[in-house]
């Protein structure tokens, strides 16, 4: 499998419809690939509040589409990254769609927690209340969104599901650069799947974005990883090797499912009892 991970910057003096023309393009151009995966919100910007509910589309709408030229004319699969979504009652969310190579949609995902540590998500976005896991070519493939990385219940639910595989659209900035690289490899190691995680690059309303992005194979170990600036990496990798790899060391198998349900305190020394040396 070729995976090519469009590390997108949304410079202040570009307008959406710029922005929209000029990734189009480097789509277009991208060396052949089975999946292309784009970041976080590229086309209006993460940063950019203010801007969120001018820049709402239907699901349906422009960012959507352009991923089904891209996806047709190139016989790959598009995630489009995220696009602030619309719903039918008014409601805004950040919402990314996976288009397959005949420009059907087969996956949607809305962010499931609005981020609001230094920053308005919260102010215009509702948060997501499903979370898909599809049948693909590639895997049982589930896309989740940026902050999403940071929730262990989350990913615990995703593997529960059979999650093989992960595509992560993020605006991560530079000043947690290394939390981004730690929870994605955390996550793909603990649970045992592939992740695909697009970070946005350059400065956006202020704020310098990590870049970053990589894809973490199932034992944590990185199979490609881009630097900060703005760009195309390519990565390349055989998901089906995630059974060999499950078999090899069976973490999975060893859970527990009755942890809640655990004692708290040791078993055999009473709390506050001085251990003999």
């Amino acid at each position: 499998m070729r995976v090519a991970i469009i590390q997108i910057a949304s410079p202040d003096d570009e307008t959406i419809d710029e922005r929209r023309v000029r990734v189009e393009r480097q789509l277009v151009d991208v060396a052949p690939v089975d999946l292309i995966a784009l970041t976080e919100l590229w086309g209006v910007g993460f940063n950019d509040f203010d801007r969120y509910p001018g820049a709402a589309e239907p699901l349906d709408g422009p960012t959507v589409a352009l991923a089904r030229r891209v996806a047709t004319e190139r016989g790959c699969w598009v995630h489009t990254g995220t696009f602030i979504e619309r719903d039918d009652q008014g409601s805004l969310h950040n919402t990314g769609v996976l288009v397959d190579p005949e420009g059907l949609i087969r996956h949607v995902a809305r962010k499931l927690h609005v981020f609001g540590y230094k920053s308005r998500e919260p102010e215009f976005l509702t948060p997501g209340d499903h979370l898909q896991v599809a049948e693909t070519p590639f895997g049982r493939l589930a896309v989740v969104v940026c902050y999403d990385l940071r929730f262990p219940g989350l990913w615990q639910e995703l593997s529960d599901r059979g999650a093989e595989l992960v595509i992560v659209p993020a605006a991560w900035p530079m000043a947690r650069a290394e939390p981004w690289r730690v929870l994605a490899q955390a996550r793909a190691m603990e649970h045992q799947l592939w992740i695909i995680a697009a970070n946005a690059a350059g400065v956006h309303n202020g704020v310098e974005l990590a870049g970053s992005s990589l894809v973490a194979a199932p034992n944590g170990k990185l199979v490609e990883s881009a630097g900060h600036a703005p760009g195309v990496t390519i990565a390349e990798f055989e998901p089906e090797r995630i059974h060999a790899m499950r078999e090899h060391f069976p973490v999975l198998g060893g859970r527990r499912d009755d942890y809640a349900a655990l004692a708290p305190g040791a078993t055999h020394v009473s709390a506050g009892t001085r251990a003999r040396e």
